[in-house]
């Protein structure tokens, strides 16, 4: 039986969904919340596709055929343990003949299964579909580096807000720093999914809130369509001093070892000027973490002002900020904005 994008997102919370394509494609990127039971190894993949393109479909099916055949039993009792009683939904890249002959397969041992029509390839397709079709109502929270930005959005949840965080699901904070203490990053395709993912469980009728961040997020880009969506949306700036922000950072990242704080400047040097480097990678040598955020700040202050004007234009709220305190912010942003809307 065949189930679309759609009737699988209403159903995930009782469905166990399998992706049956090889290990170097689930890892590339899958659903997420997918688990993987490949139908083939990667080298057994090419070598499919190799006979299918090099000599004929009925080559390919032949040696599919072949590696697979011992397997069938294995594939059963792999999937019966995985699913522990739970309706199955497959799928592969195109909702072809791999999901299709594991889905004869686990059927015909008597397992509730289904493929979603047009496979992983639909998925994809369906992130542009969520996002034009619904009246989706994103704010954007902008601030200069330091700002504590995230802490922010995670307060705005708290009190009963929606948001997006793009830099959680990238692994990265955004700047050359931000890749300390992280987790390895996902590859941009999977990033992609993890963000369709969250969109999919928000209401596009209530507000959404995000942060002001430039496409590209360490190595991963925000999706085009989203990004231009997201530049049409008002953007709300708080501005605290930089010496508050010069304090947040150096909280954040003082715990790292010197020469992992040095490094990032190494990548900046052509933009903050070899003196500037020098004095910063000098004063960490002197455990003056906050004295080397003061410098970085003024070129990462001026790149986002920069950004603000080009990308994102004037913002519909300006808040001076005295202290770094997420909770009180939050409630002053939500305080202000609904002095707007009334």
């Amino acid at each position: 039986m065949e189930v679309s994008v759609d009737e699988w997102l209403k159903n995930r919370s009782e469905w166990l969904l399998l992706d049956v394509r090889t290990p170097a494609e689930y890892e590339q990127g899958h659903i997420p919340g997918a688990l993987n039971l490949p139908l083939f190894d990667n080298e057994e993949r090419a070598r499919v596709g190799t006979l299918y393109v090099q000599q004929s479909r009925e080559k390919a099916v032949d040696e599919g055929l072949r590696i697979v055949g011992p397997r069938l039993l294995r594939y059963v009792k792999r999937a019966r343990k995985m699913a522990g009683g739970k309706p199955i939904c497959l799928y592969c890249w195109r909702g072809g003949m791999r999901s299709g002959s594991m889905e004869w397969l686990l059927a015909t041992a008597g397992m509730d299964v289904r493929r979603i029509g047009g496979g992983y390839k639909a998925y994809r397709n369906h992130l542009d579909e969520l996002l034009n079709e619904k009246p989706w109502r994103f704010i954007i929270l902008g601030g200069p580096t330091g700002s504590g930005k995230t802490p922010i959005l995670y307060e705005l949840q708290k009190q009963g807000e929606q948001i997006i965080d793009f830099e959680g699901m990238a692994h990265h904070k955004g700047s050359a720093f931000g890749a300390l203490g992280q987790e390895p990053q996902p590859s941009t395709e999977h990033f992609i999914n993890l963000v369709h993912d969250e969109l999919c469980a928000l209401d596009p009728h209530k507000r959404v809130w995000m942060e002001s961040e430039s496409k590209l997020i360490g190595k991963v880009f925000i999706p085009d369509l989203l990004w231009t969506k997201m530049l049409t949306f008002p953007i709300i700036r708080i501005n605290l001093p930089p010496d508050v922000r010069a304090e947040h950072i150096a909280k954040e990242y003082g715990i790292f070892e010197t020469e992992k704080l040095i490094e990032p400047f190494e990548r900046i040097v052509k933009r903050l000027g070899m003196a500037e480097k020098q004095r910063a990678i000098g004063a960490l040598q002197q455990n003056d973490v906050r004295t080397a955020v003061r410098i970085a700040l003024v070129y990462y202050d001026k790149a986002y002002n920069k950004s603000l004007e080009k990308d994102w234009g004037t913002p519909l709220l300006s808040l001076s900020i005295e202290e770094d305190n997420p909770t009180e912010t939050a409630r002053l942003i939500l305080k202000e904005l609904d002095k707007l809307n009334k």
